[in-house]
């Protein structure tokens, strides 16, 4: 893998990381809706990561499979958790059915809360790889002087 090779695989992370927060920050702004324009209560929404794939040089050919350098990865789409939600007795409620009882969305604020947290670190984690390559391209330049 190159140099920008590194720097590509580590931005692809940035911009799948990102697309995950925000979907997880959709998701927390969400966390009371009731009506939607589908019809009933919000669900929870995941992203879908898969592993990008290009052209192998030579030298990722002669490694064997478990060795093989990572390109990156890409979103390849965004799904919706089918699972029921909660429900929670409340005639007065507008969005009550005729038992009075209310379904709310199918997400846990605290496991959104995680999930956030560990996507903000991959985020981190893929800017310092980025600074990482910069640094020691900056390094092979110094070499010369």
């Amino acid at each position: 893998m190159s140099m920008f090779g590194a720097i590509d695989a580590a931005a692809s992370g940035l911009t799948a990381e990102r697309l995950r927060m925000d979907v997880i920050s959709n998701n927390i702004a969400n966390a009371n809706t009731t009506r939607t324009a589908e019809g009933g209560a919000y669900r929870r929404r995941v992203v879908v990561f898969e592993p990008r794939t290009g052209d192998t040089s030579s030298f990722s050919q002669t490694l064997s499979k478990e060795m093989q350098v990572g390109e990156g990865v890409r979103a390849v789409g965004i799904t919706t958790d089918n699972t029921p939600g909660r429900t929670i007795y409340d005639p007065n409620h507008p969005d009550a059915n005729k038992d009075g009882y209310v379904e709310m969305p199918n997400l846990n604020i605290v496991s959104e809360m995680v999930d956030m947290i560990t996507a903000s670190r991959a985020y981190e984690a893929n800017v310092t790889a980025v600074n990482a390559a910069k640094s020691m391209a900056m390094k092979a330049l110094d070499i010369g002087k």
